[in-house]
């Protein structure tokens, strides 16, 4: 076991766990954070996203250990009340049927329009290929990604 020092959502979380334990875990069974959802463990799905600095990183294949001091930002970390333009989106578009996935579809978009505010429907398809909708509700969430562009 080794103790880290975590800035998740902008605060400091103290943990002390396996160094080779992913971020995933971390989060969902040690401290209570379930948005972010466990969905191949192989970060092939997309369900597990979180943003390491901004950047759009799949949980369950990243240990504790390589964090460093990087800043993590969860689902819950995006608002505190829904009100980011991409749930708003989102909900806007009716994107999510079972929803499972819809926590790491709306980090990966997120992190989309943060390198790149006015994306194209080629940029959007490339850059979210990794995010498996099992529901297929690919044409909403396309839709809800150049409508939160917008805003």
């Amino acid at each position: 076991m080794a103790k880290y020092s975590l800035k998740i959502n902008g605060k400091t979380q103290q943990i002390d766990v396996d160094p080779s334990t992913p971020i995933l875990w971390v989060l969902r069974d040690h401290l209570n954070m379930t948005g972010t959802k466990f969905g191949c463990g192989m970060a092939m799905c997309g369900a597990c996203t979180v943003h390491l600095d901004g950047t759009a990183v799949r949980s369950c294949s990243l240990p504790v250990s390589a964090v460093g001091k990087q800043a993590i930002t969860t689902i819950e970390g995006l608002s505190a009340d829904g009100t980011h333009p991409v749930q708003k989106a989102w909900i806007e578009h009716d994107v999510a049927q079972c929803g499972y996935c819809q926590s790491g579809q709306i980090m990966s978009a997120t992190a989309l329009l943060k390198t790149n505010p006015n994306p194209t429907d080629e940029d959007i398809d490339n850059y979210m290929s990794g995010n498996i909708c099992r529901c297929g509700t690919y044409l909403r969430i396309k839709e809800a990604i150049k409508a939160a562009a917008q805003k």
